[in-house]
């Protein structure tokens, strides 16, 4: 679905934003992209979706160069939702649906009722302005209009941001659900619980390179000291232990009552996105 070789971008003679990315996302995977301000993510999405030109290596989407990509045909195969919300104001957000639906043929457009209840939209908001919204609201809208043409491939840019812990999830079950549709899901985000939970792969990106490139269960697990800390009871005491992991193939090698609690000391995705680049991700 995507594949970048050797990708370079520059602002100015002293100003290169990228180093050479080497990357491939496959049809009907969510790829996160994940790194802190600053580190090439945003620049990478832009060129992607056709909105930064410039480029150096190559870029292809859907088997064809971005750089020769210049029909309607091909953009409209594309959504996005950005980081900001990109809506009119003084118009509701059916009208905004209504708007941009307009961009589209009308086969591949799904219904607009059906894309807001999905969202579970508030029926109160549906005709007041966009102006008048919440953050989370506005979020829900910005989803609508990424979804709203039924793309194969979705760009989504801190997705959850603004979002209760419902909303949240809501949105993770939508991208989850893209996804058993076919949909190629390429996801930037701070949010590593996001990622963790919906990425088949991330790329780690620093400083214009990527750091690391693999699933996040295989980061975690090359990472892990391969121990656990087990809480228990013991003669009307609370003790902990922690042990090598090995170790519980015989069974628990201490007298204990009652098995409280056993936790891993397995690394966070956070954790693997420091040691690989060095950089938190604010």
């Amino acid at each position: 679905m995507i594949a970048v070789k050797d990708l370079t971008f520059s602002y100015g003679r002293d100003k290169q934003a990228l180093h050479g990315l080497d990357f491939t996302v496959e049809d009907g995977e969510i790829f996160g992209f994940l790194g802190p301000n600053g580190s090439g993510k945003s620049t990478t999405q832009k060129i992607l979706t056709g909105i930064l030109k410039g480029h150096g290596g190559r870029v292809s989407l859907f088997g064809q160069d971005i750089s020769a990509a210049h029909t309607r045909a091909f953009f409209q195969k594309i959504g996005v939702l950005f980081e900001f919300p990109y809506l009119y104001a003084n118009l509701s957000v059916i009208d905004n649906l209504k708007y941009f639906s307009s961009f589209y043929p009308k086969a591949q457009i799904r219904g607009i009722e059906e894309v807001l209840t999905e969202l579970e939209f508030k029926p109160d908001f549906l005709k007041k302005p966009v102006s008048s919204y919440s953050k989370g609201m506005r979020q829900r809208a910005s989803m609508a209009r990424a979804l709203i043409s039924n793309p194969r491939l979705l760009f989504l840019d801190e997705p959850t941001s603004g979002l209760d812990p419902s909303g949240a999830v809501l949105f993770r079950k939508i991208i989850e659900k893209e996804r058993q549709k076919g949909t190629t899901v390429f996801l930037t985000t701070h949010n590593m619980l996001d990622a963790d939970l919906l990425c088949d792969r991330v790329a780690f990106i620093s400083n214009g390179k990527i750091m690391a490139l693999d699933t996040p269960k295989n980061l975690k697990e090359q990472n892990s000291n391969h121990r656990v800390v087990i809480d228990y009871l013991y003669q009307g005491l609370r003790e902990e232990k922690t042990l090598e992991a090995p170790e519980l193939a015989a069974g628990l090698p201490f007298a204990h009552d009652e098995i409280i609690s056993i936790h891993s000391q397995e690394p966070t995705l956070e954790d693997m996105f420091i040691k690989y680049t060095g950089r938190g991700l604010s």
